[in-house]
This record gives C-alpha cells, sequence and structure tokens, in this order.
C-alpha cells in the first residue's frame, strides 16, 4: 500500500521527507556538519557524564533542562539568563513548538526563499500558512520589500536567516530592526535562525544584541555546527521569559532526555576547545571561495561553513553527478545552475577542489 492511499491531512499529501542524499562516499561534503570530531578529552568527560546519568534512567529528567539552559545563556553572555534560554532536541524541535504556539490553522508565517526549507515544512506540518517571500537577484533581502510583505500578508510569524542557509550570507542587523519593528506593528514574531553564527566574518553582529528591546523577537541557535555535536541533537533559543512560558504550552512532557542533557552540558564545558575548530573550517571556506572564484566561478560571499556557487552551463545536475562520481558528495538544494558545498579538512577541501576542476574540465570538453 502507498501511504498516499492511508487517510492522512490533505495538505500532507503531495509533501515528500526532507532530508540530503545519505550515499557513503570518501568526501562527504554536503550536510554541513563540522569536520573535526569530538577532542579526546570531550569524547572521556562525555562517557563519565553519560555513565552518571545512566544510573539514574529510571527517573525522568528535569522537565524544563534549568542547569542546561543556564549554561547556555552563560555562553552566549549579552545578559541573558536561564529565563531567556530554552533548548529541545535539535533547532527544528525549537522551530516547530515556535510554529504550534504561535502558528497553526488560521494562521500563517513568512520566510524570504531560498532560504532553509525546514521553515516551510514544519509550517506545513503545524498547519499553518506558509508564505514565499522574495530575495533580490544576489539573494540578499531589501528591508523595504520585506516591510511591505509584511504589510500586505500580515503573518503570524516571520522567519529571518542570518547566515542563510543555503546561501551563506549573514543580514545586515539594519534590516533585522526593520522587519522586528514591521512585525511588531502587524502583532507577529520574528525567528532569526543563526545556526551558523559561530562561523560568520569578523564584526558581523548578531540578533542576540536586539533582544533587550524586542519581546517578539527569538534567536535560534544549534549546537550541531559550530561544535560538532550535530549528534547529539541539541538546538536552542534566546528570546523574552514571556516566550519561554509560551513555549511550555506545547513543549512535550520530558522531551530532552537526561542523556541529551548531560552531552550538552558537557560540551558547553569543553567550548575553547570545541570552537577551536572554527578558524579551521572558515580557513577551508574561504580558500573554497578564493578558488572558486579564481575559477570564474559565481560564488555567494560566505558567513556559514559552506559555499553556494553557480555551475558553468547552469546544469548543476550533471557537475554535482561528476563530482559524486570522484567520490565527493555536495549538495544539489534544487535552486537552478547551483551548487553547496561544505567547508571540509584540508584535505577533504582539496579532494572537492580536484575534483570540481576534474568535473568542469570533462563537462567543457563534452559540449
Amino acid at each position: 500500500m502507498d501511504y498516499r492511499d492511508l487517510p492522512i491531512r490533505d495538505d500532507l499529501r503531495e509533501l515528500t521527507p526532507y532530508g540530503a542524499p545519505q550515499i557513503d562516499v570518501p568526501y562527504p561534503l554536503n550536510t554541513n556538519e563540522n569536520p573535526y570530531g569530538p577532542p579526546p578529552e570531550l569524547v572521556a568527560d562525555l562517557a563519565r557524564a553519560v555513565t552518571e546519568a545512566a544510573t539514574t534512567l529510571n527517573r525522568y529528567p528535569d522537565r524544563d533542562a534549568g542547569d542546561l539552559r543556564k549554561d547556555l545563556a552563560d555562553y552566549l553572555g549579552h545578559g541573558l539568563s536561564v529565563r531567556n534560554l530554552w533548548a529541545a532536541n535539535g533547532s527544528n524541535e525549537v522551530l516547530q513548538q515556535i510554529l504550534q504556539v504561535f502558528g497553526g490553522p488560521g494562521r500563517s508565517a513568512i520566510g524570504f526563499e531560498p532560504s532553509y526549507s525546514m521553515h516551510r515544512l514544519i509550517a506545513l506540518a503545524t498547519a499553518t500558512e506558509w508564505i514565499s517571500g522574495l530575495r533580490e537577484g544576489d539573494y540578499t533581502l531589501d528591508a523595504a520589500k520585506a516591510v511591505t510583505a509584511i504589510e500586505r500578508h500580515q503573518p503570524n510569524i516571520i522567519f529571518l536567516t542570518s547566515p542563510n542557509n543555503p546561501t551563506g550570507t549573514a543580514m545586515d542587523l539594519d534590516v533585522i530592526r526593520a522587519v522586528v519593528k514591521a512585525a511588531d506593528e502587524v502583532g507577529a514574531m520574528v525567528v532569526v535562525d543563526e545556526a551558523y553564527f559561530e562561523f560568520a566574518r569578523p564584526g558581523t553582529p548578531s540578533a542576540l544584541t536586539l533582544l533587550p528591546e524586542n519581546p517578539r523577537l527569538i534567536v535560534t541557535r544549534t549546537m550541531s555546527k559550530a561544535f560538532a555535536m550535530a549528534g547529539a541533537r541539541v538546538g536552542y533559543l534566546a528570546a523574552d521569559p514571556a516566550v519561554i512560558d509560551a513555549l511550555l504550552l506545547v513543549r512535550l512532557p520530558y522531551h530532552l532526555s537526561a542523556l541529551t542533557q548531560a552531552a550538552a552540558r558537557t560540551a558547553l564545558k569543553h567550548v575553547t576547545a570545541l570552537l577551536g575548530t572554527v578558524d579551521a573550517v572558515k580557513a577551508q571556506r574561504d580558500r573554497v571561495v578564493g578558488e572558486l572564484t579564481a575559477l570564474g566561478l559565481h560564488v555567494v560571499p560566505s558567513d556559514a561553513n559552506f559555499v553556494f556557487f553557480g555551475v558553468p552551463g547552469g546544469d548543476q545536475k550533471a557537475l554535482w553527478q561528476r563530482i559524486l562520481d570522484h567520490g565527493v558528495l555536495i549538495r544539489d538544494v534544487g535552486i537552478p545552475g547551483m551548487l553547496r558545498v561544505t567547508a571540509g579538512t584540508e584535505s577533504e577541501t582539496t579532494a572537492f577542489l580536484d575534483a570540481l576542476k576534474e568535473s568542469l574540465a570533462v563537462l567543457d570538453g563534452e559540449s
């Protein structure tokens, strides 16, 4: 039986599950993971922390993850406290909880695409109408046009991404200010997704600086990228305490396991070592930007741990397959003429660049 033969919701019937291809290759550079594993001292501490947590697994964990939220507040700084922080199983669960409490039937959310596709998919899954706003040709967001879209559609939730995924560029703080002001006038919440913020170029301001004066603003982060903890599934947000109180209405009981909380708190004790890999990743990102630019390819400026680039001739599927034939998996996000590659280790980046150059030469010879 096909799942479409089951009595599923009509608005889900034609959707396809989210997910990048999972292909066993020597160089997986398609899901924006940190290529550096946790340092040995963290692994040892994790083993001890998980072992200790395992002794009380017959009991439910701290329902509100108070200690973890305090640790996250200490990490973020900006005068934030435990009352400003919330955590869940990956930033996607954080986004889902936001949409459950502020979205739903009869309500709408707007995002400016291309952007993180899960904003739209989670909106649809929570029966929230999705409104697709547009970016400029260079993938930036024009503040005046964004404000016009907000005034016209009167959404309940507005999604911004900084740095943007899949294009990589951080958003100017003045654009966020303009959107927050417009949102306040229509009574909407603003979510700024900063999943890749730790990789931003020097001098890039965070939307966290805007929180004190804007109670309708939410800034989401993750431990999956810069923290190299994708397998732990920990995401979090910072917002006004009233937002946290609202999220308590929809969070499932004991949603963060004791093991997850123990792993996340242990990682935060090793923040210096974990974030020590960020500069290495940024160096390889900048190397990719430089070499692709030298090849004459269109490259979007990146503040993330990936690079979004144009394909000569516009056939991204052919180039993606050629690169894959060399054992390097990158991402085709479905935007014609564009591909995205994650910054890897030095050797992984070299493998990608070599595969790209050879693939371009072959495709050029076939044209």
